[in-house]
């Protein structure tokens, strides 16, 4: 069945305040704290019915990560929202010291990556958020692909199960529609979401429905495309990705990121480990980002599907 590319009837950030809401109603543990970006998360309803279980940190994130800190020390779940650039680089000694290495329970959601942001351009305009934290010890990095994936994570971190320092990096507003209520998350594994036999295109977010739109334009050409969700960044799935080298040989990776440190860095490691394979890169060449549509951004920065296809022309003839 050949992918369409349409917007989920959801906006990411209803379906994380909502998903929010919800666990929060079963769990008084559950806090969201904010950098004065209440409207831009879409939290408002959540702040609203939860007052006391939400605090406008203001413009001072560094201090919302300590006040994250401080909450899980007292055994709340803290959920901490900042454009993507302000929850990492600009709070990364925070986020390292005060959370991660004394072993705390938070989770940091980052807004609008790489080109989502759009018309607040590059200094808005995180291409580099999930490389800054990826050497942090102990750390678990997520992008969700649509609102079903979101909610999904969003409600496995309001348990138990899970402690620790979590980055989910989402878009705020719509995404294309890639799953259905009944998928499954598990966190640290891939989805596979297409089967193929030639290669294996690894995705994550925005670029998951770029991967889809190319796998079906290269199964006209005669190559048949795996397509995986690596929705865990870190830690990678070093398991799926040695069993895609050794079933599909060849790979591309496609991510809204610098493609230094990022996700190809991270499957790239994997795959030296056990299998190694060759990798073509779709993401952005080590550049700053800039004002603009979302759709010409990707454009400019070869964040599409055909980007992917001249990708996997290129590794099937290596």
């Amino acid at each position: 069945m050949s992918f369409t590319k349409v917007n989920a009837p959801t906006l990411m950030r209803d379906a994380l305040c909502n998903t929010l809401i919800e666990c929060a109603e079963r769990d008084s543990r559950i806090v969201a704290l904010d950098a004065d970006l209440v409207s831009s998360s879409g939290l408002k309803p959540f702040f609203k019915k939860f007052p006391n279980r939400s605090i406008n940190c203001g413009i001072a994130e560094a201090n919302m990560m300590g006040v994250a800190a401080g909450l899980s020390l007292t055994g709340k779940i803290p959920f901490a929202h900042s454009f993507g650039p302000f929850a990492t680089r600009r709070v990364c000694d925070q986020i390292f010291v005060s959370q991660a290495y004394a072993h705390l329970n938070v989770r940091v959601i980052g807004s609008d990556p790489g080109v989502t942001a759009a018309y607040n351009g590059g200094t808005h305009m995180p291409f580099e958020d999930m490389a800054v934290l990826r050497s942090i010890p102990e750390i678990t990095l997520l992008e969700p692909a649509d609102p079903i994936a979101l909610a999904n994570l969003v409600t496995q971190l309001s348990s138990d199960e899970h402690y620790g320092i979590y980055y989910l990096r989402v878009t705020r507003k719509d995404m294309p529609a890639i799953y259905s209520a009944d998928d499954k998350f598990n966190i640290g594994k891939g989805n596979v979401i297409r089967a193929g036999g030639d290669l294996t295109i690894f995705a994550s977010g925005i670029m998951v429905a770029e991967a889809m739109l190319a796998a079906d334009a290269l199964s006209t050409e005669g190559v048949d495309a795996r397509v995986v969700d690596m929705f865990t960044w870190k830690p990678i799935d070093a398991e799926l990705v040695e069993r895609c080298a050794s079933e599909t040989g060849r790979f591309v990776v496609a991510e809204n990121h610098n493609v230094y440190g990022g996700l190809g860095a991270a499957i790239a490691e994997a795959a030296a480990r056990t299998r190694p394979v060759p990798i073509e890169f779709v993401g952005v060449d080590d550049r700053f980002g800039q004002v603009g549509k979302q759709n010409e951004l990707q454009e400019i920065y070869g964040l599409t599907s055909s980007a992917i296809i001249s990708a996997a022309v290129a590794v099937t003839g290596r």
